[in-house]
């Protein structure tokens, strides 16, 4: 009986976290046509929008919000001051923290990339039940993530 119990336990249909990881990805690929109108990745829009809702944070911050190692932000930090996203800042008190801030440039991004949720919606198709499933999916995420 236990070796069915887990050959069951197995089946990817069973898993909590492929479900999860699929809406993700298809998530993410309806966002990549707006966002490569903006020249950014999904990663680069997500800092982007945390930099957005409050400038002049640190690495450490930004890696917290986006629940991301700092070694992962990191690199991502310095390719989007490379093309002109934002500034990395050495702290005065503390040269180990660096502090991120939005150059005019990637302010500038907020306006056009604001029209880009209201697309993603539309893009998943008129059915109100559709759209109602996903924001009370995405407000139970938040809950368990404590976010």
């Amino acid at each position: 009986m236990g070796y069915i119990m887990n050959e069951e336990v197995l089946k990817l249909e069973n898993q909590i976290c492929f479900p999860f990881y699929a809406l993700s990805r298809v998530i993410i690929r309806g966002y990549q046509p707006h966002l490569d109108k903006l020249g950014l990745t999904y990663t680069q829009y997500l800092v982007m929008l945390v930099l957005w809702e409050r400038d002049d944070l640190t690495v450490n911050e930004i890696a917290e919000k986006l629940v991301l190692n700092t070694n992962t932000v990191t690199p991502l930090l310095k390719r989007m001051e490379t093309v002109g996203l934002l500034t990395r800042i050495k702290g005065e008190e503390d040269e180990r923290k660096v502090f991120i801030r939005l150059s005019e440039q990637g302010a500038s991004l907020k306006e056009e990339a604001s029209c880009i949720p209201q697309q993603l919606l539309e893009s998943f198709g008129q059915d109100e039940e559709v759209l109602e499933d996903l924001l009370q999916m995405r407000n139970t995420i938040q809950r368990l993530l404590h976010l």
